[in-house]
């Protein structure tokens, strides 16, 4: 592996240990406010912290040229305002459930979104794999130890943090039908901004909240906002210039490990062995259907 590719996989692990303890802040976060307000206020923080990135000019271009015509300008706003609305969807749902559920057992169940975006895309006849099913069988597997009781019941925060995964499938795919169209950083910022006016505007009908609960919510706030939102987004998009896409596929995957870590280690949440079953089942789910094509049908795995 050359220095390039170990510094990039470096970066891409300092991501997922980010994103990996947001869960943990997010936790603490519902102690002190409601799921939208929580959510309005962080993500307003990661737009914020991407707005200097922005007004960097690049190539001698002006940083307010959108390098489209005004119809394209348009497509990439409505896009991005889409995005930011599944984001909403997604987020909402993972805040609310969060609050029932443990953070480790929402990083996992969250991670479900890697499996569910291959089948999302064949409603747009994309061709899937082995790899697809192999994965999602092994995932279903795993919810079930992780979720499902003895009773065949399932928490209501499990159940509100799977369906949060189907929204956060569906931005994905908005992404990487965005991405190479309009600026990544541009669009990042718009569908952040997005997500925090749909946040707020929900806050305002469902929630109440003082002074006093947002200064108790200040330190998990601003590590969901500047940290996970704003620092790791950055953090991904330089290691992605380089890092090789199996790489990137594994490492980010570990997020939802360090989010049971962060339980562990911060919530003191303990995970039963059949939970923990469960989680093994759902990451090699996750892995193996990002990475069927470079193990089994041959293509390199070598970074650089």
């Amino acid at each position: 592996m050359n220095k390039h590719a170990l510094r990039s996989d470096g970066i891409l692990l300092s991501t997922a240990l980010i994103w990996g303890f947001a869960f943990v802040a997010q936790r603490v976060g519902m102690e002190y406010l409601g799921p939208f307000l929580f959510n309005g206020v962080r993500f307003a923080l990661g737009c914020l912290v991407l707005l200097p990135l922005i007004a960097i000019p690049k190539r001698g271009r002006s940083p307010l040229s959108w390098e489209l015509d005004s119809g394209g300008r348009k497509a990439a706003v409505r896009g991005s305002l889409l995005a930011g609305m599944l984001l909403f969807g997604g987020a909402s749902l993972q805040q609310a459930g969060i609050v029932y559920t443990t953070a480790g057992k929402a990083g996992f169940i969250t991670g479900l979104y890697v499996v569910i975006v291959p089948f999302l895309g064949l409603f747009w006849r994309q061709r899937t794999n082995a790899g697809t099913w192999t994965g999602a069988v092994l995932a279903a597997a795993g919810l079930y130890f992780l979720s499902v009781t003895e009773q065949l019941t399932i928490s209501s925060g499990d159940f509100l943090v799977f369906i949060g995964a189907f929204f956060f499938a569906g931005h994905v795919i908005a992404i990487g039908w965005l991405s190479p169209r309009m600026d990544s950083l541009r669009l990042a910022c718009i569908q952040y901004a997005a997500c925090s006016l749909f946040s707020l505007i929900a806050a305002a009908f469902v929630e109440t909240a003082s002074l006093e609960n947002l200064r108790g919510a200040l330190p998990a706030i601003l590590y969901g906002g500047v940290m996970s939102v704003g620092v790791a987004y950055t953090l991904q998009v330089v290691a992605q210039r380089s890092a090789h896409p199996a790489h990137a596929a594994i490492i980010l995957s570990l997020e939802s490990v360090f989010a049971a870590l962060g339980g562990w280690l911060l919530l003191k949440e303990i995970l039963s062995f059949r939970q923990f079953l469960g989680c093994v089942l759902m990451l090699s789910g996750m892995l193996i259907s990002q990475l069927w094509v470079y193990l089994i049908e041959g293509r390199s795995l070598k970074g650089g």
